[in-house]
């Protein structure tokens, strides 16, 4: 439970005391500032946060925006970083509603699952949450990390797979952000799994235009890049197979506080259920291409969609 929450439990006897007094209003009187209609009770804001990613700050908008569309008040916290950073704020109550993707996150708080599949992953999830939160219904969308090398790479080398990898006679040099490194699907997990070693060079903006830049130079011959990104298709780059599950399946969830009110949780399962991995693309894009900013992006999807 957040500090805004405890504010309001401890506010209660109060609340009482004052009834009394209120009695006399006017009952078709508008709520006043900060009142949740659907909760019927001054509630705190929602608040919503979103990794230092566009694609993952279009999908807290459309939260953000279905659940002010119902009645709810939000407060953003966008843009805020990379897992290693936002989750300790999820986790401490900080934040209430995330936009998440289950293999990723799986992997976080179980490195060793075996889990690999779309059901299984989310299964698995489910039951790996911390005390406090829960994961809400995941949607179809994926957007998960994948890796990628120019069609002329590909072509030269015969590579379409990460075990293709094995075989290139050249050495080999992977570029993400930093935090891949480290991470299990990382330069360890392609050693692990492919038997493929390669360097890394850390690229900061999470498999935009310098990492693609970088790949086309052949400053790096293998890169990152989430699944879902516009780029993919517009620089002809070939992802590669992973018949190994290198990666795990990783559908776009909401993780939310275990004390987010039900409507919410309605309306948030609603944008999930609606939200498919060619939309999430053709969003993605919009951002790209466009330069679209977030909150529209999102606005124009919902009303489409009839979801606000």
């Amino acid at each position: 439970m957040n500090a805004r929450r405890v504010a309001r439990t401890l506010s209660l006897p109060v609340a009482v005391l004052l009834l009394a007094a209120c009695s006399q209003s006017d009952p078709l009187e508008e709520p006043a500032a900060g009142t949740s209609e659907p909760g019927g009770e001054e509630s705190a804001a929602i608040v919503i946060g979103s990794q230092d990613y566009y694609s993952n700050e279009i999908i807290a908008e459309l939260y953000a925006q279905a659940l002010e569309a119902g009645g709810y008040t939000v407060e953003r916290d966008l843009r805020i970083g990379q897992r290693e950073v936002y989750l300790p704020e999820i986790e401490s109550g900080a934040i209430d509603l995330f936009p998440e993707y289950t293999g990723n996150l799986l992997q976080y708080w179980e490195p060793e699952t075996e889990a690999r599949t779309s059901d299984d992953v989310y299964t698995a999830l489910q039951e790996a949450v911390p005390d406090g939160l829960q994961v809400l219904d995941q949607s179809s969308a994926t957007d998960q990390d994948s890796y990628n090398v120019t069609r002329e790479f590909s072509e030269a080398n015969g590579v379409t797979s990460l075990a293709d990898l094995a075989s290139v006679g050249e050495p080999l040099t992977l570029g993400g952000n930093s935090e891949l490194a480290t991470r299990p699907y990382g330069p360890e997990g392609l050693q692990s799994v492919y038997g493929v070693e390669v360097g890394f060079t850390p690229i900061e903006d999470s498999g935009g235009p310098l990492t693609v830049k970088a790949l086309q130079d052949g400053t790096v011959q293998l890169v990152n890049i989430y699944s879902a990104d516009p780029s993919i298709a517009a620089n002809d780059l070939v992802t590669l197979e992973d018949p190994e599950g290198l990666f795990l399946a990783s559908n776009v969830v909401p993780v939310a506080a275990d004390d987010l009110d039900e409507g919410a949780v309605e309306i948030v399962n609603a944008v999930s259920a609606a939200l498919t991995p060619e939309e999430l693309v053709a969003l993605n894009a919009r951002s790209v291409d466009e330069q679209a900013p977030a909150a529209t992006i999102a606005g124009d999807w919902l009303a489409e969609n009839g979801l606000v």
